[in-house]
């Protein structure tokens, strides 16, 4: 069990793991790994604590049931899992600007907050409008095959080796 106090593992480990993690979902749920998704339903499901009848009359809210599912699991999971491997291998520490961003961009915790938000933003949006996140299209998508999912996958990637450029000047 000592493999579960490094603090990085190997990629190649960890692709397989979640590809066979994909094929479990798929073979026991009939549906395939995601998370955005999560997010709206989440968000629906606190919102109808406010205005009920809003999210009741809401188009997406209609298609989409609001409640625990195993897709908002996952995702607990996931937060649970990072902070229970974070923990483990003493790598764990609350800060408001991390190092490295504060070496390459600013040690303001206001602009580092702001930029959070921002980008928290574009990427529910753009997850909505390409109908699916990263592990969706690039975990899920691309193992059925979909021509969409590859699509979107060439473009994370493109898009995060721009943004390398830009930031980092590699």
């Amino acid at each position: 069990m000592e493999f579960l106090m490094l603090e990085r593992w190997s990629p190649y480990v960890l692709g397989v793991l979640i590809g066979l993690l994909n094929i479990g979902s798929l073979l026991v749920t009939k549906k395939a790994l995601g998370a955005s998704t999560s997010y709206m339903k989440f968000g629906g499901i606190i919102f109808r604590t406010f205005n009920k009848d809003k999210v009741a009359n809401n188009v997406y809210y209609q298609k989409s049931k609001l409640e625990l599912d195993r897709g908002i699991m996952l995702v607990v999971g996931i937060v649970i899992g990072a902070f229970a491997s974070a923990q483990l291998s003493g790598s764990f520490n609350l800060t408001a600007v991390p190092n490295m961003w504060a070496t390459e961009v600013s040690d303001s915790s206001l602009i580092r907050f702001f930029v959070a938000i921002v980008g928290g933003i574009f990427l529910g949006v753009g997850s909505r409008w390409a109908d699916g996140c990263t592990s969706g299209h690039g975990i899920s998508g691309t193992s059925l095959l979909s021509a969409l999912s590859w699509v979107a996958s060439i473009a994370f990637f493109v898009g995060g080796i721009a943004v390398a450029y830009l930031v980092y000047g590699i």
